[in-house]
């Protein structure tokens, strides 16, 4: 049997098919279950591929739904599996009775079998693909259920072209189970009385040791909960006469109508498929390339069903025009589809019960019991055991999926939801939910009960509930009859604005529609507009006509026209990239919130000014901001929405003033947890992992950039910039691949978004990465990107994102000397105007490369020993390190062998002391002095090298061709050409022997 390289198993599942891997290692049996949809089936195929590429038979079985009725099909299909899976030649099989060893075999490859995509079915496989149970010969399908030649036909022996064909399994069975087995698979008749009952149950049992005999066999059996209940009986005498190099994975949807288990499980045995978590979600939606923006809600939506997941997705990837994170989930049939054959797992009265659970604002057994459901907590039990919801020991009823609750409401009539909202209503013990369900009970509207939604609404905003008060506020507006238009315009205006303040942009996208669609005042109607753009995150684009008619109906309303400014200044900078645009913006805004006495207004137009003028390189950017820190600190308590006091902490992180910057963030971060928005949160935690990061405390900034990510996605806004700053912490402490992939990620998020700010940082990020890790010729592509993207943005201050010094590393590493001087000539005048000595330093670490270039190390050795110092004195660890392993590559080119072990392991200290695990790598990757050939003749030429040149040189020597270095390298050919032309002509060689032997001389 041939061995098969497998590849990598679904997503999230690398700890579970880990584990699934001991547990039939030590107990041969295994019971992956979950939910319909959760991936349990990919789990089990990536165990067998990876049992597959080891060498060993692997036999699945996939049982259908329509099998459950049918007696022995599932054996049948099983014995069926192995005929086609193993065959042994008519001369060796009649010499012995299955005899260990003797007859060769083959084997389906891991790809014969259909293998799913986690969105399909679980127990199908794609359309026009064969049942694993189905095929004739190995990955040749065969109809299952038509008859076949019997033993001892000749037709079974004169078929194969050639020569009289393989033997049957059944041919070395003893008669009475030869003709058991051949009964189950309809190759003889079957008597009135049936089959032999023992002698088929002692026929399969032999059938599974014969096959075991041959070597290590693994069976997979998916939905064993539609076994019938002959074929239940049947593999479960085999099973506990199979030999212990027989393992088996069974693969179970619960099921109270599931026939007895295989085998007694006990808890070792069996493993559950969880949920993904929403990074999980997030990687699964790239995988399969739906956009990734919204991947939170679509993992709220979802609850982590990979099915249910992808389902989502492909209905906003689909959806006619692109879904905004200010619209509600776009739900395709698809999905529902999805949603509704989950939640079939259910008797319909058990539905019934989940439907007032959905229709419930806190759902307990308790309350849905008194709303009319006498059997109450036996039916949510039900549910449970189906993955829909989840119990605590109170009682407290929680959905797994968001989709569930929203398709059982979608699918009820009106009638029943209307009964649901009066059952509930009269059983609630909170006033603010008993006004909530009568009003949802209803589809008049009414005066007097839109005034007790209100002040509902009002109350569920002093308790703090946002978003209860977001939706209250919303339905007292539809609740107004339109008798009362100015009301209930003055209702939705208030609705918009509730939404905002709690990040609902689908509620307030829903009020402001609804307002548009009436005979609204302009004021009105841009406060609607304005609380739209409020909830759309980085999502700015696609919103141009809402700031046109925004400008349009603020002419003659100078606080309103302030505040549309000061919207526009944002998407000027975020979406179109133009910085000096969004100055003006901010700069009007800021003018006309003065002349009106709106100092909040100027407050937050002046820190974009602030944040503008950083970026513009002006000097006026500190007394802006500090202007600006005034009036915010005038207006508002610490903690809530302190943007000038952010910025300030954003500021001193640019100028590499950690201590200072970490000592204001501590002070203010405890605030905004407790009385701040979502979104000054997930800065700050995101601020705080660059700074833990600058400053070498590794650990904590990968704890600070998860944070950022769990509270991005669970506020469902767009991870783009949450992915950056883990991107950067897992390149200071965890590792370069993962922070290469999260790099990866925020681009495509911010290329869907349209975030022009953090797709350049998304790209340095992942330039960076690639050029620490060796691949220079992909880190100079990333790099130019975000060079042409600074550009285009106007950006002039070098220290809010150092691409240059990464950018001129990469250039003389791909051989571009002369543009790398340029680019460090070009920024270092602009880092010394505005004082950023930290900038210089990396300039200073760039430029030693160039003069190790240029076959002057003891100049480089010197500039480098200074830099690295410096570097310690700033109090970055990773930089220093790093110019030490760049000092300790000048001293190997040296031929200073002590010098460079030193260097080299004093960045060790330094990267291990940090917990900087990628860079300690870097560290012991790399060659130790003793390996660098001895100084002799060849030691003066081998210094005119370059870095890359060198590196050529050494592949090369040893033995490498062109485009095997090309490839290792991540060159062209031609480059690598060109390159040896070079290195040719600095060594005097003239061929690759006398290369080698100048590199060894």
């Amino acid at each position: 049997m041939t061995s098969a390289a497998y590849s990598p198993g679904p997503v999230g599942r690398a700890e579970l098919i880990s584990r699934l891997e001991r547990v039939l290692h030590t107990r041969g049996r295994a019971l992956l279950t979950g939910p319909v949809g959760i991936g349990k089936t990919e789990v089990a195929l990536a165990a067998a591929a990876q049992a597959e590429s080891r060498g060993d038979t692997v036999l699945r079985l996939t049982v259908l739904p329509a099998d459950r009725t049918i007696p022995g099909a599932a054996a049948a299909a099983l014995v069926a599996s192995i005929s086609a899976l193993v065959s042994w030649p008519r001369a060796a099989a009649q010499g012995e009775r299955l005899a260990p060893g003797g007859p060769a075999r083959t084997a389906a490859g891991p790809h014969d079998s259909p293998v799913r995509d986690v969105g399909e079915p679980e127990g199908a496989a794609h359309s026009g693909q064969a049942h694993p149970g189905d095929s004739g010969a190995p990955g040749a399908p065969r109809d299952r259920g038509t008859p076949q030649p019997s033993p001892g036909d000749p037709a079974a022996q004169d078929d194969a072209p050639g020569g009289p064909a393989p033997y049957s399994v059944l041919d070395a069975l003893p008669g009475p189970q030869r003709a058991a087995v051949a009964m189950l698979c309809r190759e003889a008749p079957v008597p009135e009385h049936g089959w032999d009952p023992i002698a088929l149950r002692l026929g399969l049992a032999r059938i599974l040791r014969a096959v075991a005999a041959r070597g290590p066999v693994l069976l997979v059996v998916d939905g064993v909960q539609l076994i019938d209940d002959d074929s239940a009986g049947l593999l479960r005498f085999a099973l506990h006469l199979a030999p212990e190099n027989l393992r088996v994975i069974a693969v179970e949807t619960p099921d109270p109508a599931a026939p007895e288990p295989l085998w007694v499980p006990s808890e070792a045995d069996v493993l559950n498929v969880a949920p993904l978590h929403a990074d999980e979600v997030a990687e699964l939606l790239i995988h399969h390339r739906l956009p990734s923006r919204m991947a939170g809600r679509i993992h709220k939506a979802s609850g982590g069903n990979p099915r249910l997941a992808l389902a989502v997705g492909r209905s906003i990837a689909d959806a006619r025009t692109p879904v905004h994170h200010a619209e509600a989930l776009s739900l395709s049939g698809r999905a529902r589809d999805v949603a509704r054959q989950l939640l079939g797992a259910v008797a319909p009265d058990v539905r019934g019960t989940l439907l007032l659970a959905a229709l419930a604002l806190r759902p307990t057994a308790s309350l849905i019991r008194r709303a009319g459901r006498p059997t109450a907590e036996a039916e949510l039990a039900a549910a449970e055991r189906a993955g829909l919801i989840s119990l605590t020991e109170d009682g407290t009823v929680a959905f797994t999926a968001g989709v569930l609750p929203s398709t059982l409401v979608h699918d009820a009539c009106w009638t029943a939801r209307s009964e649901g909202h009066v059952a509930l209503a009269r059983v609630v013990d909170d006033p603010v939910e008993e006004v909530r369900h009568r009003a949802l009970a209803t589809d008049v509207p009414d005066e007097e009960l839109a005034a007790e939604v209100t002040a509902a609404a009002e109350a569920a905003r002093r308790r703090g509930n946002s978003t209860l008060a977001a939706e209250l506020a919303l339905l007292a507006a539809e609740s107004t009859p339109g008798r009362h238009g100015d009301r209930r315009i003055a209702r939705l205006v208030e609705a918009a604005e509730e939404a905002a303040r709690a990040a609902r942009a689908d509620l307030a996208m829903r009020a402001a529609t609804d307002l548009l669609a009436r005979d609204a005042s302009p004021a009105d109607r841009v406060r609607a507009r304005l609380a739209v753009l409020d909830t759309a995150g980085q999502g700015l684009t696609g919103l141009d006509e809402s700031y046109v008619h925004a400008m349009e109906d603020s002419e003659g309303h100078t606080a309103l026209r302030a505040a549309v400014q000061l919207r526009l200044a944002v998407k000027y900078v975020l979406a179109d990239g133009d910085p000096k645009r969004s100055r003006a913006a901010a700069v009007a805004s800021a003018a006309l919130a003065a002349s009106v006495g709106d100092r909040m207004t100027a407050a937050r137009a002046l820190t974009v000014q602030a944040r503008m003028d950083r970026v513009l390189g002006s000097p006026d950017a500190e007394r802006v901001l500090t202007e600006a820190r005034a009036l915010e600190m005038a207006e508002r308590p610490l903690g809530i929405r302190n943007a000038a006091q952010i910025l300030t902490i954003r500021h001193a992180l640019f100028d590499d003033r950690l201590t200072d910057a970490r000592d204001q963030l501590s002070a203010l971060l405890p605030l905004v947890e407790r009385r701040g928005t979502v979104e000054d949160a997930i800065e700050l935690y995101r601020t705080l992992a660059e700074i833990d990061g600058r400053q070498g405390q590794c650990a904590v900034a990968l704890d600070h950039a998860g944070r950022s990510l769990a509270l991005t996605l669970e506020a469902g806004l767009s991870p783009g910039p949450a992915w950056y700053a883990l991107a950067l912490a897992e390149t200071a402490g965890g590792s370069f691949a993962r922070a290469a992939s999260y790099a990866r990620r925020s681009a495509q998020a911010s290329e869907e978004e349209g975030d022009r700010v953090f797709l350049s940082r998304s790209l340095y990020a992942l330039g960076r990465v690639q050029l620490l890790t060796g691949d220079v010729a992909n880190a100079l592509e990333t790099l130019r990107r975000v060079r042409t993207g600074e550009e285009a943005q106007s950006a002039v201050d070098p220290s809010m994102l150092r691409w240059h010094e990464e950018l001129a590393e990469a250039l003389l590493a791909n051989d571009a000397p002369e543009e790398a001087t340029a680019l460090l000539a070009e920024v270092r005048p602009v880092a010394e105007r505005l004082g950023r000595t930290t900038v210089l330093l990396g300039c200073d670490r760039a430029h030693a490369l160039y003069l190790a270039a240029q076959g002057r190390p003891g100049e480089a050795a010197e500039l480098l020993t200074r830099t690295a110092g410096r570097f310690a004195d700033a109090g970055l660890p990773l930089e220093h390190g790093r110019a030490l392993i760049a000092l300790a590559r000048v001293e190997r080119r040296r031929r200073r062998r002590s010098a460079a072990q030193q260097a080299l392991s004093s960045a060790a200290a330094v990267f291990e002391q940090a917990g900087a695990a990628p860079w300690l790598g870097l560290v012991t990757e790399a060659p130790p002095a003793a390996a660098d050939p001895a100084p002799a003749r060849g030691g003066a030429a081998l210094a005119q090298l370059t870095e890359a040149e060198l590196r050529l040189a050494r592949l090369v020597g040893q033995g490498a061709s062109n485009q095997e270095a090309a490839a290792k390298l991540y060159l062209s050919v031609k480059t690598v050409e060109a390159r040896l032309t070079r290195i040719y002509q600095k060594l005097d060689v003239r061929s690759r022997a006398q290369l080698a032997t100048a590199l060894n001389a």
